[in-house]
């Protein structure tokens, strides 16, 4: 045998036992494959069968749960059909119950019917015997007192007339006293409770400021060689500086209250420099200057603040400020400003007014005041034309107008800026007076009221501001006093000038009070 044929012999033997080795493999697994498809066909079967038995169980308990609750509906609607069968049966028994008693109504009504229309008969025959006895009653009267019934008629329906003219005149009357008590008691409490609300005080102020020097040798620094310090300041300023005797001051006089703070700003500055020469004076002065703009505006707008107005034109607001250094009789026109446009914000609010209009206006009213020294013309005047100038509410321009009496006021808030200026000017202490004239005007109240025949005495009291005057009884009557005080007050009114009103109290067993305004 040749040497190569066994190894050939050896392969095909190996690769024959591997074919019978895969053969024998793949029938085992067939047959694995085969018994466990077989159980699982058991088992499902076996699962089927329980899941048949549980859904058999489950069904019939269904069944059993659906009786139940049918037999629970049917007991619900039975008890449910029974409770409405009562309800109508209730319901059946009112509406039988409510048509005897409309059966019984309409009887009722029927036998009235019957009766008004028995009544109404006779009434008719009642009313024509009445008017056959009227006719023959106006026959028998015209007969006796040869009128016909025109006449008579007419002749009732005057003298009817004249008695209700005259009733008419007594209610008219009644009212309109009625009325001018009820209107005075409601202005007084509104101005009263105005003045309450709105609480201001007050500084008198002069037309001269006092600066105060560190010593008696500045003074002669101020006047500087040949006086040439002072002329320079006297000559930027515009101010009067008064040097005297007076130790360590130097006074400042001047009507124009802006020049005057300005002088006074550059001299303390001047002062606490130590340089005092012209050339200095002419830089202090233009800071001075700009100093007081700066203020004039600061004060503008805090009063607008203070007052609560919008939308004033930025000129109006410098005008405002201005008004800062002015001053009226000794009073500050800008407070005496804010207090007139509280005081007329307040009534308004009383008398349910625009309070916004009303304290703008009250704020406005002496706006004037910041020209007067500038330009020709009364504040007033001056006021108006600043105003329209600068498109301000017409009721504004009319209240500025109107606030002295220049124009009769026509508006509610032109008469409130006019109550609220005089509250204002005739508080105690709001404005200075002279005492030579305080006392001129004491000694002439008393004065024209001793020149009254029947005044015994007078007292002139309370700053002048009211006066008491007794009068003798055999000479005066009570009915005389109203007279006589009314007279009083005429001759005040023509002969005095004072602020505010004053009281003429009239005393006797009864008194008598009036008021000059």
């Amino acid at each position: 045998m040749p040497s190569w044929l066994l190894p050939v012999i050896i392969g095909i033997a190996g690769a024959l036992a591997a074919v019978f080795a895969f053969v024998a493999g793949v029938n085992h697994r067939k047959r694995k494959a085969e018994m466990a498809i077989g159980s699982a066909e058991s088992e499902a079967k076996r699962i089927l069968g329980d899941a048949m038995k549980n859904a058999e169980a489950k069904k019939k308990d269904a069944i059993l749960e659906a009786k139940d609750e049918i037999h629970h509906l049917r007991s619900e609607s039975d008890r449910e059909l029974r409770e409405r069968r009562t309800e109508v049966q209730r319901q059946e028994r009112r509406i039988q119950q409510k048509e005897d008693t409309l059966d019984k109504k309409l009887e009722n009504i029927e036998q009235k019917d019957e009766k008004l229309n028995r009544r109404s008969k006779e009434i008719e025959e009642k009313i024509r015997e009445a008017d056959e006895i009227k006719k023959r009653q106006f026959e028998m009267l015209e007969r006796i007192s040869n009128l016909t019934a025109e006449q008579a008629k007419e002749i009732l329906l005057k003298s009817l007339e004249n008695e209700l003219t005259h009733e008419k005149a007594v209610k008219i009357m009644n009212f309109q006293a009625e009325f001018a008590d009820e209107s005075e008691k409601k202005a007084r409490e509104i101005l009263s409770q105005a003045i309450q609300r709105c609480a201001a005080d007050h500084s008198s102020e002069s037309t001269v400021s006092v600066v105060a020097l560190p010593n008696d040798e500045m003074k002669g620094r101020i006047i500087g060689r040949e006086g040439r310090n002072i002329r320079a300041l006297e000559t930027l300023t515009g101010v009067d500086l008064i040097i005297d005797d007076t130790p360590e001051a130097i006074t400042l006089s001047s009507f124009d209250p802006i020049r005057r703070e300005v002088a006074r700003l550059a001299l303390q500055k001047l002062i606490i420099d130590g340089r005092i020469h012209p050339a200095r004076i002419e830089e202090t002065f233009e800071s001075a200057k700009k100093e007081v703009e700066r203020n004039i505006k600061q004060e503008g707008e805090r009063a607008v603040l203070d007052v609560g107005v919008h939308g004033l034109h930025p000129e109006l607001v410098k005008l405002l400020g201005r008004l800062h250094y002015r001053t009226s009789y000794g009073q500050n026109v800008l407070n005496h400003s804010l207090e007139v446009a509280f005081l007329s914000g307040l009534m308004a609010a009383e008398l349910g007014e625009n309070v916004e209009l009303a304290r703008r206006a009250g704020l406005l009213h002496d706006i004037g005041k910041a020209l007067d020294h500038e330009q020709e013309g009364t504040h007033i005047q001056l006021g108006v034309e600043a105003a329209r100038k600068y498109k301000e509410n017409e009721a504004v321009i009319h209240a500025i107008h109107a606030h002295h009496g220049d124009v009769p006021a026509k508006t509610v808030i032109a008469c409130l800026v006019q109550a609220a200026d005089a509250i204002s000017a005739a508080r105690p202490g709001a404005r200075r007076e002279n005492i030579e004239n305080y006392i001129k005007r004491l000694e002439k109240l008393e004065e024209i009221a001793n020149s009254f025949n029947g005044v015994e005495r007078s007292f002139a009291i309370q700053a002048g501001r009211e006066i008491r005057i007794v009068v003798r009884p055999e000479v005066i009557s009570d009915d005389q006093m109203v007279l006589v005080a009314r007279d009083i007050v005429k001759r005040i009114e023509s002969e005095l000038e004072y602020p505010g009103q004053i009281k003429v109290h009239l005393i006797r067993e009864n008194r008598a009070i009036e008021y000059a305004k």
